[in-house]
């Protein structure tokens, strides 16, 4: 019987994961549970048949330019790959993965929390309980911005808008208005209450939330910026789940200051994981630490789906989830 493939693990990952690996694979997990370092990652493609790293794992054209390079694969464990140099990997011949799929549901359910959160200042109303500062109920107390019935845009409209569609639009009566460059079938659309748009810059006038939905690549880098956030309405308010460097964070900040939109709700940053400490002190703001993905359910699949990658691959089969 040939020996097992090593594959490395650059994070602790769900227990139900790393035994599964552990089972299939000769796994060497990163029990420190910090980022690997560059030239930790480099000895891992020297050392390694297959690499499953996480979205924070920079794999950059220097880090694919160890030599010899004995990995093969390299399996992400996330839906987004913009961490790996996709061009560098295809030239070297290295197959890579993602995790698409299984983690829709939870990424449209941040997204619905951010949205009414922001809407109804949830975050500064529990701040507001937590310093001791509520004297009780009166009504010009806290006013936000209703959500049932109101317009929401989304710019992107893959999986994740369409769940974030579906739970809007039948769970709060929104209307939905989206732009998309590859947009679905016109039924489609109609069964999520979505109206196409021609150009993003149309669904930013027109919606009182804009939510984000687009992978990061060089055309999005920025696709927010100060010139699209002057298009927004100033009762209007920006939800990002989707990759921190498409927002352009200090246009948001000045934007946010000048009260040029209403407020903003992020699971990611264009930094991550510093945040711009102006966004800190900010009360129009809800920030969190990238959630998306973050129940247990997910992570254990999403960590199988890198796992089924990996050993489709090094069965000789053809693999689930190719980006290269």
């Amino acid at each position: 019987m040939s020996a097992k493939p090593k594959v490395i693990i650059t994070r602790k990952i769900p227990a139900a994961c790393e035994a599964e690996a552990q089972q299939r694979f000769d796994a060497v997990i990163n029990r420190d549970d910090v980022p690997l370092s560059t030239e930790q990652l480099k000895e891992a493609l020297r050392d390694a048949d297959g690499l499953l790293p996480t979205v924070t794992d920079k794999v950059t054209v220097d880090v694919l330019a160890t030599s010899p390079l004995r990995a093969r694969i390299i399996a992400n464990f996330g839906v987004g790959f913009n961490n790996i140099d996709i061009e560098a990997a295809r030239r070297l011949g290295l197959t890579v993965t993602n995790t698409p799929d299984v983690l829709t549901d939870d990424t449209a359910d941040i997204a619905m929390t951010l949205l009414l959160m922001i809407g109804r200042r949830a975050g500064e109303g529990e701040r507001h309980v937590r310093n001791r500062e509520w004297t009780g109920w009166r009504p010009t107390h806290m006013l936000g911005a209703k959500v049932s019935g109101k317009t929401l845009g989304l710019i992107g409209f893959g999986r994740i808008a369409k769940a974030v569609a579906r739970r809007a639009h039948h769970g709060f009566g929104m209307r939905i208005i989206f732009s998309d460059p590859f947009p679905p079938k016109p039924e489609e659309a109609k069964a999520l209450g979505a109206e196409q748009r021609g150009t993003a810059e149309e669904v930013l006038r027109e919606a009182d939330f804009i939510s984000l939905h687009c992978p990061a690549t060089p055309e999005t880098r920025h696709l927010i910026n100060a010139e699209r956030l002057k298009l927004m309405r100033k009762d209007a308010f920006l939800i990002n789940t989707a990759r921190g460097d498409v927002v352009d964070e200090a246009a948001l900040i000045a934007a946010l200051k000048s009260k040029t939109i209403a407020g903003a709700g992020l699971d990611v940053f264009e930094k991550e994981p510093a945040v711009g400490p102006e966004l800190l002190s900010m009360e129009n703001v809800v920030l969190l630490p990238h959630l998306g993905s973050a129940t247990l359910e997910t992570r254990v699949a999403m960590g199988m789906r890198a796992i089924e990658n990996l050993t489709l691959f090094f069965n000789g089969q053809p693999v689930r989830d190719r980006v290269v």
